[in-house]
């Protein structure tokens, strides 16, 4: 890939731009808890504060800030992975930056404001409602998914490949 940044950074903005911006209309529009029906019984939003981390979880008095760091050190990681992962071609790129935005997105969130991260898509049939999750969240799985295909197909199409090493 001759230049991995005219993917990544556009990417990455974006989806951080766009999860920024829908929770800050959510907050302001919405009130904690109550739900707004947006694809009848399938899609709606409700607004709620996640303080732990997915699915609610609970990590004790200090999350927040372990959270944090815990977000910070996968940035760094992210960071020092991406000439390696970008040099595997766009899907991987892309799947990069998703993750990449979403968890800065998520960072954002938790860095700004004590309440925690917000989520307000909520997605279910009927009264089986699934979890709560975001813009960013959803950058983080789907980036995840395209991720974890794209370094899949790379190593089995260098698979059967000698070593360049010797």
């Amino acid at each position: 890939m001759r230049s991995p940044g005219r993917v990544f950074w556009p990417l990455a903005s974006l989806l951080l731009l766009a999860d920024c911006t829908t929770k800050r209309a959510i907050e302001a529009a919405d009130v904690v808890g109550v739900s707004k029906p947006i694809v009848d019984g399938f899609l709606q939003f409700t607004l709620s504060y996640n303080e732990g981390a997915a699915f609610s979880t609970y990590f004790g008095p200090y999350q927040r800030w372990a959270l944090s760091g815990l977000a910070v050190t996968m940035l760094f990681i992210l960071a020092r992975s991406y000439r390696q992962v970008t040099q595997t071609g766009r899907l991987a790129t892309a799947g990069l930056a998703l993750v990449a935005g979403g968890a800065a997105g998520n960072l954002l969130d938790r860095l700004l404001s004590a309440r925690g991260v917000v989520d307000f898509i909520d997605v279910g049939f009927g009264a089986s409602r699934f979890y709560l999750f975001n813009i960013a969240d959803a950058g983080i799985s789907v980036g995840a998914v395209f991720l974890a295909y794209a370094l899949w197909q790379h190593d089995r199409a260098t698979a059967g490949q000698p070593d360049a090493k010797g």
